[in-house]
């Protein structure tokens, strides 16, 4: 099985977007992912209706229990189909929880040994949330040495810049650009023309393939969407995703 999983510290960052453009990705190509939602607080993900999205229990009382997880690795287990996908979408609050989970019982070495390939897709940001984006990027990159991880970079909160420059040309991300597998830009978009449109689709947990059909949004809403998406998947296809 193809495992990919959001990680990323910061909230409201993108991870479910990115989790659900994923699944939208891989559903074109004619492959129904088996989805999963994480994030005890925020169910993003789990509200995309024709994902079927199973939403896993992870609360115990007020506090999280790292043992929930095992029933993740169970359903991965499960599947001997080396071409099955499975897209994982995991919340902020979780993000210490299931990290530390999956180093302390050497999950993902496990998971490999037993023939499964897993990526690990984190969130960058420009704006505020760059430093926090960027510490949990590197937290992934320093946790798990042997897994590919993929950047997307959303330029949505602004220009992704370290120190005045664009972050892909800092030293601190060139440190890192070894352990890079791929990365994705989600670009900057005029907010009253797509901007508007995808918020619209996001609120409404609406996949493209919907809302591009849909008679509800206008003409030029649809080619906005139709645009947006082609630009998208195209990256997603020209990172090997």
């Amino acid at each position: 099985m193809k495992i990919n999983i959001t990680l990323q510290g910061k909230g409201g960052v993108g991870k479910s977007v990115v989790a659900s453009f994923l699944t939208q990705h891989f559903r074109e190509q004619g492959i129904k992912p088996v989805c999963v939602d994480t994030d005890p607080v925020n169910a993003t993900f789990a509200g995309y209706k024709p994902f079927d999205v199973l939403r896993l229990n992870i609360m115990d009382g007020e506090d999280i229990n790292q043992r929930a997880f095992d029933e993740l690795v169970e359903l991965i287990m499960a599947n001997d189909d080396p071409d099955a996908v499975m897209v994982v979408d995991n919340g902020a609050s979780s993000f210490v929880p299931l990290g530390s989970y999956l180093v302390s019982g050497e999950v993902l070495p496990m998971l490999a040994d037993a023939g499964h390939e897993i990526r690990l897709h984190s969130v960058l940001t420009g704006g505020q949330a760059l430093g926090d984006t960027f510490k949990g990027l590197v937290s992934l990159v320093n946790n798990f040495p042997e897994t590919p991880v993929v950047v997307w970079m959303n330029e949505f909160f602004g220009p992704i810049e370290m120190g005045g420059i664009s972050i892909e040309k800092s030293s601190e991300y060139r440190k890192l650009a070894p352990r890079i597998a791929a990365q994705v830009t989600l670009p900057t978009v005029k907010m009253e023309t797509f901007g508007h449109d995808l918020k619209a689709m996001l609120t409404a947990r609406q996949t493209f393939a919907d809302a591009i059909v849909s008679q509800d949004n206008s003409v030029m809403t649809r080619q906005r969407l139709k645009m947006y998406w082609r630009d998208i998947s195209g990256a997603m296809n020209r990172a090997g995703l």
